[in-house]
């Protein structure tokens, strides 16, 4: 829903991705032009991106079309005003991690590693946002969570910790990205730092997200806490589905 469609200046729409680097699934196409303009289509106030590139030189030197900026920065445009970047893993080709573009100010932002071992590199991206209609500061925390299960178990605990420690009670928070909880075990222990699951509040269960073109799984999710409402928003599932390995979702949330 564009932003231009406010329930009140108060509410704000947020989707999240996992962009599988600009790419279709098994990495058959690239992407990232239509990608650019379906996020343009659906205008959220805040993107949360996983799996974003920062710089790839192999893959700039293959493809004609590759953007002469990053990737967040080249999704971001001029639509999204301000953006922050968290870089995650690093090969020598570049690195990926996950991204938020905001409508808004972001006053301040950390990457936090919650890589577990030297295994695959996993990261909590934390921005402090000041939409100028508010008097407090609104957190978004972009997540892309492991693989393996008893990865996600150690990093849910750490994001839990992160919300309990470093956002103040009182001030709203949205929690967004590819948790890879396939099992469904993350809506419980998030619930247990306070936070409800967008879709599952409102439909029992949280959206089916992958694979994009017959989506199976629920890995993808929208988390809120301080917040006055929220509600699922729809998208056109015939344009997400060959634009990335996941379907995005999306949410207004009334603060």
């Amino acid at each position: 829903m564009p932003a231009s469609h406010y329930i009140d200046a108060t509410t704000l729409t947020v989707l999240t991705v996992n962009t599988h680097k600009g790419f279709t699934s098994f990495n058959r196409r690239f992407m990232l032009h239509e990608l650019r303009d379906a996020l343009r289509a659906a205008g959220p106030d805040i993107v949360f991106l996983q799996e974003v590139l920062g710089e790839h030189q192999g893959h700039a030197e293959r493809h004609q079309s590759w953007p002469a900026l990053s990737q967040y920065e080249f999704l971001a445009d001029t639509l999204w005003t301000d953006y922050a970047y968290g870089r995650n893993a690093v090969y020598p080709a570049g690195h990926h991690g996950n991204a938020i573009l905001s409508r808004y100010p972001i006053e301040r932002y950390e990457n936090h590693d919650v890589s577990v071992n030297g295994h695959e590199r996993r990261g909590l991206l934390h921005c402090v946002l000041r939409p100028p209609s508010l008097r407090a500061p609104v957190h978004a925390i972009c997540v892309h969570l492991g693989l393996l299960e008893r990865h996600r178990g150690r990093q849910l605990a750490r994001l839990c910790e992160l919300v309990v420690d470093g956002v103040p009670a009182d001030e709203p928070l949205l929690i967004a990205g590819d948790f890879n909880d396939w099992r469904l075990r993350a809506d419980r222990v998030m619930r247990d730092c306070g936070t409800r699951e967008v879709f599952t509040s409102r439909l029992g269960r949280p959206a089916r997200t992958f694979p994009a073109r017959w989506p199976l799984l629920r890995l993808d999710r929208i988390y809120v806490r301080s917040v006055r409402d929220w509600q699922p928003v729809p998208l056109a599932s015939r344009v997400w589905s060959r634009l990335s390995d996941h379907v995005p979702i999306c949410a207004e949330i009334a603060l």
